[in-house]
């Protein structure tokens, strides 16, 4: 349980105040309130290219995340509307933080925001006809209990219906909790992970099952806010405590903490995870826990634990059995350096990477990149302020082609996907030294094309590596 983030009033968000003919502000009745940007006619279509889901270490829009979410919704044309259900209103500045983002975004119809302080309001005809209207959901920050309490409402099958006809969902802090299959739904109280490790029966301890299920996350709990508030050790009891107690199937629990600060696990309608803006991470208890009783401190040997920095993929749909490294808890204290450590096994060449070999400033000299299995990974270094780095890829007709990049503060790297004569199709070009890069591309043609991926240095150099994963999907 979080506050939901406030947020000072962007340049998106003065542009939509002053364009009152595209903004609705009308009170469905006592408990429910409506605030619509945009368009106040919904997008139509008959299919979409979904789902997709954004996973959010705190309870704003991560814009690269969300951007993506929407582009492999619409399939790269036409626009969608979103709908965000708020448990509760900010308490200053704007009333629509969320819909403020993501009305900045190439692609977006309409954003509605709705402020739903009753478990009544989740039979509301009018925010269920937004929802269902709508092609992707977004939960704000807040109070995952309130949204554990539609469970069985008639917006919980509005939601659902969403992502069956290929649209999203998603949600930051309160509303990555409620995002997965298993909810530490927090309503009695949020623990801290030393009364968790303590007690992994303690009273604040309460978990939401059978509310949402999205194919290829099953067996999940998430958390949030993860490494700033130390959430690995509550994580490693409620993961425990599941197993212990038949709450995920196949005798295994795994747990998504997400990072704040702009961390956003992005998810895609072949189960393949995308890390954004901040570390993620991914914790298996695959095994009965030694002891995990009420009133006594938890002993578990062995969690598996894979760390996501900003660029990684994790495949959700075939689970890997390699790259993580190892934890355990001994009668309530956990070992130490929990959020870092050497893999016990090496996945070698299962989902590949690809390492720069000089000189590869041209399309001439590019690395050769097209057999690299998906996801892949692509490596360099800007070596000079002139530095370019061209890799070689191809992609089928109908394929959309992800690159996510994870830049050294060393230097400020700029990247572009290049058709095979050298013409730029796409481009990430973040401001400032490490700021990382994204990009999308689908082939339309028919057959089979040649494209290139350049990396050019902006300003800076440095030995210290960029990765830049690469998907096809």
């Amino acid at each position: 349980m979080t506050s939901r983030p406030l947020r000072r009033t962007t340049p998106v968000a003065a542009l939509l105040a002053v364009t009152a003919a595209l903004t609705v502000h009308q009170p469905a009745h006592a408990a429910a309130d409506r605030i619509r940007l945009g368009s106040a006619s919904d997008a139509s279509r008959s299919s979409w290219n979904g789902p997709a889901f954004t996973m959010n270490g705190a309870g704003g829009v991560v814009a690269a995340s969300m951007s993506r979410a929407v582009d492999e919704i619409r399939g790269g044309s036409g626009s969608i509307d979103v709908v965000v259900l708020a448990g509760s209103a900010p308490t200053s500045g704007s009333k629509t933080p969320e819909c403020d983002t993501v009305m900045g975004l190439t692609g977006v119809n309409s954003c509605t925001t709705w402020t739903l302080t009753a478990a009544a309001d989740g039979n509301n005809s009018q925010v269920n006809t937004d929802v269902r209207n709508a092609e992707f959901v977004y939960f704000a920050g807040g109070d995952q209990c309130r949204y554990a309490a539609w469970k069985g409402t008639a917006l919980e099958a509005s939601v659902e219906s969403v992502v069956a006809k290929g649209g999203g969902s998603g949600g930051g802090s309160a509303g990555h909790h409620i995002n997965s299959p298993v909810v530490y739904d927090a309503c009695n109280g949020s623990v801290t992970s030393a009364e968790a490790l303590a007690d992994p029966y303690d009273s604040y301890i309460s978990f939401t099952t059978g509310m949402f299920q999205w194919a290829d996350y099953g067996g999940v709990i998430n958390d949030s806010h993860f490494v700033t508030r130390d959430r690995m050790g509550r994580t490693m009891a409620f993961l425990a405590r599941a197993v212990k107690d038949g709450l995920t199937p196949d005798g295994a629990a795994w747990g998504v903490g997400v990072e704040e600060g702009g961390g956003s696990l992005f998810l895609d309608r072949d189960g393949k995870a995308t890390q954004y803006g901040e570390d993620a991470y991914v914790v298996l208890a695959d095994h009965q826990p030694e002891q995990a009783v009420a009133g006594k401190r938890l002993t578990y040997s062995g969690f598996k634990i894979w760390r996501l920095a900003p660029g990684a993929t994790f495949d959700f749909k075939n689970r890997p059995t390699c790259g993580y490294y190892l934890r355990s808890v001994t009668d309530g204290t956990p070992d130490a350096n929990l959020y870092g450590g050497t893999p016990v096994t090496d996945c070698g060449g299962q989902s590949g990477g690809l390492a720069e070999s000089e000189p590869n400033d041209t399309r001439g000299t590019a690395d050769d990149a097209t057999a690299l299995a998906s996801p892949g990974s692509i490596t360099g270094g800007m070596k000079s302020t002139s530095d370019r780095d061209y890799f070689k890829v191809t992609l089928a007709s109908g394929r959309t082609a992800t690159l996510n990049c994870a830049v050294p503060t060393a230097y400020d790297a700029d990247v572009y996907w290049l058709d095979s004569s050298g013409g730029t199709l796409k481009r990430s070009v973040t401001d400032g030294a490490g700021a990382d890069e994204s990009l999308t591309f689908t082939r339309t043609a028919s057959g089979t094309g040649t494209y290139y991926v350049d990396v050019e240095a902006y300003s800076g150099s440095g030995a210290a590596p960029y990765t830049c994963a690469l998907t096809r999907s």
